[in-house]
């Protein structure tokens, strides 16, 4: 096969002519003929000035380019699109699917014998590696690391759960303008992902669980030069990936037992919901369905150990210093596959060999010992969600879990907008709080609207907790009795769409069950009159694309002709 710079040669129909055209236009820029005839290492670059997660990956970049260097290779840098959770409109979801296209089109393009994908923010790592799971060149992942924390009158601070807690407070009126503002300034005290077990740090700590970046990579600070020394060893990595061509690829480190690893350790660390839609996109890439019945298995069976906000107290520097991912990993040894391959030749179960544990650190608890009884998330169904919904029943109340209600409906998030502080909004505390058309086709984009506010007269009462139901998501940051990912959404013909204000909505975890509680026949009768409303379709571009071929979130949220034409149920 050819390599290097003589790889993916532009079609000319001459092929001397094309690598002759090649090195004539980058010789432009000072490469030798020596640098020319080596390996080469793409290298991903997501630096944006709107994308404070990703502040330092100029310098992430350059260390990497020093160990590929070092090792004998050359590196490529190129660009691709970055997302800020924040920043994108109108959801980093809606962008993930275009950013997984353009990463794996870019891999394809380009001469290069492997590729390392430096990523950070909730959407870029799950973008990442569907388009390398989807490429046949090796990758290895460098994620950017979280931020440092903040301080207030005397406690820590983390974006983004304190973020919520914060401005819940200033909701319901216990704080004042002037004091948000002064918060405001120290949530995110640097560069970095957000520091709690959020979506960013649930994707990171998989994607080493996974065995697709070095160990300690998914938890070592963006801040600190353990970050900078994990770049040049993950450049150094990639180097020795480019000149075998004997070398895995991203699809032969995703085995069903790595995946299943990952399972294992999202219902262990307090890991986000997001990283179930993300888990399932990755595995429809590979021709398979993630097991959602093995998922809510673990979560009865596994016990939340890691105790960091949103379901704990801690954040990110605090797991870091107590041994990160491999420390975990030997606490639920016992149901992990230590077989399992990773992209740079030892295997997971050779990295727990040689954890070291951290004398007197409670950060990550044992089995016998957990911070919970029971894992992060429980897989609900019921006739609300007849293809499953999920809950982060370890960022719950209690004496939610099993609930009965009256349901109070928002047809759309700008409906729950204009009405959700209205004092005329007739809702108590025991109600159950509804949203729907929030889904993948119903927004569009599955906005992390699921976490609806409580509505403002019940926080001025001191309410801090209802259940809450709705075909949208919620950010890995946030906590509550909040049902998400009800699939079909509303749009596309689901059960939610025939909820009305006043029906009673009956939830019990224990059970795994999420139903409207009426009658078959007004139920069927109901669901007669259903007709799927998505969002109007688009004119053109990615939004008509996106409309058009979306999928549900059992199913990823993917576009369908992305996933492998394989996919069975394994």
């Amino acid at each position: 096969m050819s390599n290097g710079l003589r790889r993916k040669l532009t079609s000319y129909g001459d092929q001397g002519f094309s690598l002759f055209l090649r090195k004539a236009f980058i010789k432009a820029m000072g490469y030798s003929d020596d640098a020319l005839d080596r390996p080469i290492v793409g290298i991903a670059n997501t630096y944006s000035d709107f994308n404070p997660c990703h502040g330092n990956v100029p310098q992430l970049i350059e260390a990497t380019k020093r160990g590929v260097m070092l090792a004998g290779a050359m590196p490529m840098v190129f660009p691709t699109i970055s997302i800020h959770e924040s920043f994108a409109s109108p959801t980093s979801m809606y962008l993930r699917n275009l950013m997984a296209m353009e990463t794996e089109e870019m891999i394809r393009a380009q001469p290069m014998d492997a590729v390392v994908l430096i990523g950070g923010c909730d959407k870029t790592l799950p973008a990442q590696i569907m388009a390398a799971a989807s490429s046949e060149i090796p990758a290895i992942f460098l994620p950017t690391g979280p931020m440092a924390v903040g301080h207030h009158k005397g406690e820590r601070l983390g974006a983004c759960t304190d973020c919520r807690r914060f401005w819940g407070r200033f909701r319901a009126g216990e704080i004042d303008e002037a004091e948000i503002a002064e918060v405001n300034n120290k949530l995110a005290s640097s560069i970095g992902t957000c520091t709690v077990m959020g979506t960013a740090s649930t994707m990171a700590n998989l994607t080493e669980v996974m065995g697709l970046c070095l160990p300690r990579a998914g938890s070592a600070p963006a801040v600190e030069s353990e970050r900078v020394r994990l770049a040049e060893e993950t450049g150094r990595v990639a180097a020795r990936l480019a000149m075998d061509e004997a070398s895995p690829i991203v699809r032969d480190i995703l085995t069903p037992q790595a995946i299943r690893n990952g399972l294992v350790a999202l219902q262990a660390m307090g890991g986000s919901t997001n990283a179930v839609v993300h888990l399932a996109a990755i595995t429809g890439r590979l021709g398979l369905r993630l097991d959602m019945a093995e998922l809510d298995r673990l979560g009865r069976s596994i016990p939340l150990l890691v105790d960091l906000q949103p379901s704990g107290q801690h954040y990110m520097e605090q797991f870091h210093e107590a041994g990160g991912v491999p420390a975990l990993l030997k606490a639920v040894r016992h149901e992990i596959d230590g077989s399992a391959p990773t992209i740079y030749g030892r295997t997971i179960g050779e990295i727990i060999d040689d954890v070291v544990d951290e004398p007197g650190q409670t950060i990550i608890r044992t089995v016998e010992k957990p911070l919970k009884p029971t894992g992060t998330i429980a897989v609900l169904y019921g006739n609300l969600a007849p293809r499953g919904a999920v809950i982060k029943q370890s960022a719950a109340s209690k004496e939610l879990l099993q609930h009965i209600g009256r349901a109070v409906v928002f047809d759309t998030v700008e409906d729950m907008t204009l009405r959700i502080d209205s004092d005329d909004l007739d809702v108590n505390a025991d109600d159950v709080l509804v949203l729907r058309n929030a889904g993948p086709k119903g927004a569009p984009g599955m906005p992390e609207a699921g976490y609806l506010p409580i509505p403002r007269k019940l926080a001025r009462q001191g309410v801090k907790d209802m259940v809450r139901i709705s075909d949208a998501r919620m950010s890995g940051t946030a906590f509550g009795t909040i049902i998400l990912h009800i699939a079909p959404e509303a749009a596309d013909g689901g059960p939610l769409a025939i909820v009305r204000t006043g029906d009673r909505i009956r939830l019990d975890v224990e059970g795994r069950r999420i139903d409207l509680d009426i009658d078959q026949a007004e139920f069927d009768r109901r669901m007669l009159d259903v007709v799927n409303r998505p969002s109007p379709a688009p004119a053109r571009g990615y939004a008509k694309l996106y409309q058009q071929r979306v999928l549900q979130a059992d199913e990823g949220a993917d576009f369908d002709f992305l996933q492998s034409e394989e996919l069975d149920a394994r």
